[in-house]
């Protein structure tokens, strides 16, 4: 069990992390602080945290475990604030969805002391931000990308994969660089199309009465462009080069399938539109991990 955790970023992220602990019983105390007061104050009313910090130093200080869970822009001025108590033994963990940017700020914040952080992904949230928002289950069933450099301390990295096991996520391990471009692919560029055709539709001039007539297909399709324009903002600019690229290769199937409708050739639209039917068919979120007996992390 960890005496203290130390919440930096009391969002939905930051209080699901503290409330998932409290709930497996491996935290005696938890300290948050937000940027905002208010946020911090509205966390520790819903006892999502016991304490509220009045800065990131102090939501560290007797921490034996900290989370942060800021927008990835922010990563390296909190490291930076905080820098005097990253010790070896404690276990610093982000949840950022890009991890080369965040792993570069570590090392110029941290320098030799970047071995105590463990860059982290946890593939779960909600299209509604805010520590209100926060549950204790967020995690279970989910997956977390363990993103570790040959200087990263091994104990850490262990200590961290049992915490997220014991919360009930399955926990991966990827290089950095291999984690950004996969979330390009399946994460980053889905909501830079969803926010782009969602604003292609609304800035035309019967855009009300098309929406109107919107059904499940327009709202599954378009539900991730309720995201946060802040986080997205910085997700995309972090990973842009990985973003690009992926916008390129969409552009390129695009245009093919643009140029069979043009072209109206039924047949040939239809072959190209049936692996890409029966690829979808068969593909499916990984199963839920069922969660462990939730072990005692030390």
């Amino acid at each position: 069990m960890f005496q203290q955790l130390g919440v930096i970023g009391c969002g939905l992220m930051g209080g699901s992390f503290a409330l998932a602990m409290k709930r497996a019983g491996l935290v005696k105390r938890v300290v948050g602080y937000s940027k905002s007061p208010s946020t911090t104050e509205q966390a520790k009313k819903l006892g999502v945290i016991d304490v509220a910090a009045e800065s990131a130093l102090l939501a560290v200080s007797g921490s034996d475990i900290v989370l942060i869970a800021v927008p990835v822009s922010a990563t390296e001025s909190t490291l930076k604030a905080i820098r005097h108590l990253v010790n070896p033994g404690v276990l610093f963990m982000d949840v950022g969805s890009t991890k080369c940017d965040v792993i570069e700020a570590s090392r110029r914040a941290l320098g030799e002391r970047a071995a105590s952080f463990v860059p982290c992904h946890p593939i779960a949230g909600k299209e509604s931000g805010g520590v209100q928002h926060a549950e204790a289950t967020l995690y279970e069933g989910r997956q977390v990308i363990l993103t570790p450099q040959p200087f990263t301390n091994p104990v850490l990295v262990q200590r961290a994969t049992d915490v997220w096991s014991a919360l009930g996520a399955t926990v991966l391990k990827m290089r950095p660089h291999n984690h950004d471009a996969a979330f390009a692919a399946v994460s980053h560029l889905p909501h830079l199309l969803a926010f782009a055709f969602f604003q292609a539709i609304a800035e035309q001039p019967a855009a009300r009465d098309y929406l109107s007539l919107a059904g499940p297909g327009f709202r599954d399709f378009t539900r991730i462009a309720a995201g946060d324009p802040a986080v997205w903002r910085d997700i995309l600019l972090a990973n842009k080069h990985e973003v690009l690229a992926q916008s390129k290769r969409f552009r390129t199937t695009l245009d093919q399938l643009e140029a069979l409708i043009e072209a109206g050739d039924a047949p040939a639209l239809e072959a190209a539109l049936r692996p890409i039917a029966e690829g979808r068919e068969a593909w499916s979120l990984p199963s839920p991990a069922v969660p462990p007996g939730r072990p005692t992390a030390k």
